[in-house]
Order: C-alpha cells, then sequence, then structure tokens
C-alpha cells in the first residue's frame, strides 16, 4: 500500500497554543516525520532551541538530516517519558517553554505493513514501535492468558466482544500461531456479530492490542508526571490525543494540577499553600470540518492546552 504521507494533525492550532517565544526551549515528545517539528523552528530565532524524541527507529533516522541542517534542533532516540532525564542533562529543567505530545500512531507505521499496524494489507503481526526491543503483538496473543487478552481489548479498545475475541483467539492458537494482521483481522471479523457503521470489525482490537504493546498509557502518565517540573513559568503544554483514554488521562491530569493540594473541606488554608501547578488554557480542541476532509485520520483527535503557573 503507498503511503499517503505524514500529515500533521491540528498544525496550527497546536502552534498557537505553544505561544512560541522567538529564543525559547521547546520539547517535542513525537517527531514522527516532523510535521510538527519544522513549523515550530520555522517561528523560532536564532538563539531557541527544540528538543525531540521518538522510540520508532525509522522516525529518528528521517529527522537526521533536519538535525545537520539546522544547529536549533536535536534529536534523540528516546520514549517521550525520558524527557525530563534529557532536558536535566541539557540544562533545561524548568526553563522549558513548551512541550508537544501527539500521541498514538504515525500515518507512516498504519502505511508499512510490515510495522504490522493496520490489517489493510497481510503482514507480520508485530505493532512494536520501536521493533528492536520488546514483545510482538504475534508473541504477546501466543502467551497472554484469556483473561489477559480480554482485560486488554476490553480496557483499552472498549470492545463489547472482548471475551467472545479472546476465546477464539486462544481457540485459533491451539491450531496455529496467529502471526499475521490478516490472520488476526479475519478471525476477528468472523467472531463479531455486529457491526459498527463504517468501522472494521478489527478496528477497535488492533487498537488495543497496540497500546498494551507499546505500554502507550503507562508512558503517558509517567511523562505527564515530569512535565511541571521542565516547564518554565508561563510554559505551555500541548497535547493532541487520538484516544478517549488518553484523553481522559491529560483531561484529568491538567484538572488535578490546577486544583492542587487536596485538603479536606472546611480547612483554612491560603491559595498559595494549594501548590497548583497548571491553569489549563481554553477547552479541547477538535480539527475542523474542513481538516477532517483533507484528512480522515484526524477525525478523533482532541488537543489540550495547560500553562505553567509561577
Amino acid at each position: 500500500m503507498a503511503s499517503r504521507g505524514h500529515v500533521p494533525v491540528l498544525l496550527d492550532e497546536s502552534m498557537q497554543a505553544l505561544a512560541i517565544q522567538t529564543s525559547g526551549f521547546y520539547l517535542d515528545g513525537t517527531f514522527g516525520r516532523g510535521g510538527h517539528a519544522r513549523a515550530l523552528l520555522a517561528r523560532l530565532g536564532p538563539s531557541g532551541r527544540l528538543l525531540a524524541v521518538d522510540r520508532d527507529p525509522e522516525a529518528v533516522a528521517a529527522a537526521a538530516t533536519l538535525a545537520e541542517d539546522d544547529t536549533r534542533f536535536e534529536i534523540e532516540r528516546a520514549r517521550y517519558s525520558q524527557l525530563p532525564e534529557l532536558a536535566e542533562a541539557r540544562g533545561w529543567s524548568g526553563r522549558v517553554n513548551g512541550i508537544l505530545l501527539d500521541l498514538g500512531v504515525s500515518s507512516p507505521q498504519l502505511d508499512q505493513p510490515e510495522r504490522g499496524f493496520s490489517f489493510n494489507a497481510d503482514a507480520p503481526l508485530d505493532m512494536r514501535m520501536d521493533p528492536s526491543t520488546g514483545q510482538s503483538a504475534a508473541d504477546w496473543l501466543a502467551t497472554a492468558s484469556e483473561q489477559d487478552i480480554a482485560r486488554a481489548l476490553q480496557e483499552l479498545g472498549e470492545e463489547r466482544f472482548a471475551r467472545r475475541i479472546a476465546r477464539a483467539i486462544i481457540a485459533a492458537r491451539q491450531q496455529a500461531p496467529i502471526s499475521t494482521t490478516g490472520q488476526l483481522a479475519a478471525l476477528i471479523e468472523r467472531t463479531v456479530p455486529t457491526r459498527e457503521p463504517g468501522k472494521h470489525p478489527a478496528t477497535r482490537s488492533f487498537q488495543a492490542i497496540r497500546i498494551q504493546i507499546n505500554a502507550e498509557l503507562d508512558e503517558l502518565r509517567s511523562a505527564l508526571a515530569g512535565v511541571c517540573d521542565l516547564l518554565a513559568s508561563g510554559g505551555r503544554l500541548v497535547v493532541i490525543s487520538f484516544h478517549s483514554l488518553e484523553d481522559r488521562l491529560v483531561k484529568r491530569f491538567i484538572r488535578d494540577e490546577a486544583q492542587g493540594a487536596s485538603i479536606p473541606k472546611r480547612v483554612p488554608v491560603r491559595d498559595a499553600e494549594l501548590c497548583r501547578r497548571l491553569r489549563p488554557i481554553g477547552s479541547a480542541t477538535r480539527p475542523s470540518a474542513a481538516e477532517i476532509e483533507r484528512n480522515p485520520r484526524a477525525r478523533s483527535a482532541v488537543l489540550r492546552i495547560a500553562e505553567r503557573l509561577p
């Protein structure tokens, strides 16, 4: 399948949300193919700096030329939960003016059958964002218990027929390994009794297994925990999520940091003692109808913004 190319989602909205300072320090937690990074660099002055990370070796390779051509830019092969240690090594802790996290899987990952993220072509069932480490989807499905598979499908994919699909996977693997995307998609299609309009029956399960394999929610929790120590006063956190569970984590994190310390009712306390660290900026932003028409993969995107308080 030919790649559609990488189209950055909510590009103008995310750049505006970052309130970019020309001499600021910025972190891009998911370089992908660099759409957001290049737009950010175009708004930085000579003394501005951008550090991007990605755990996908192909994304890091794609960033190498940009890093060679622009001394304001660095790329590291790392998870975005590692941003605090990378920023500290550069003396950036507490000085970062903006952090951008564009979550989920990128278009190049979806469009390369050999990566195993999509069922549009029959390919090895991998799904790892970093194919050099960890357990592939095929290996996980070969060893996970029925209960663990059902839990992942239900909790991470919000799949109504999680238990039924898990039972079918266990039965099928006793006959032969489930090693390709086509095998898994066909099994789910045979198992699921009803259809969601416009959605393949395997969509939720593939999403859930990908999140499980890459520990995406744990990665997001860990990354958010370090945000406030990285940001300078007035620095912005901008997160684009594509899954309701991701968005819920981000929304609750911003809410909790905006409310500050939990104090029992009727206990007198000064506002400064609540240790509020963030304030939300506006409400959730979603792509326009025009953007969704240009790029259907943007349809589930949600952008949230928070600003570091002094």
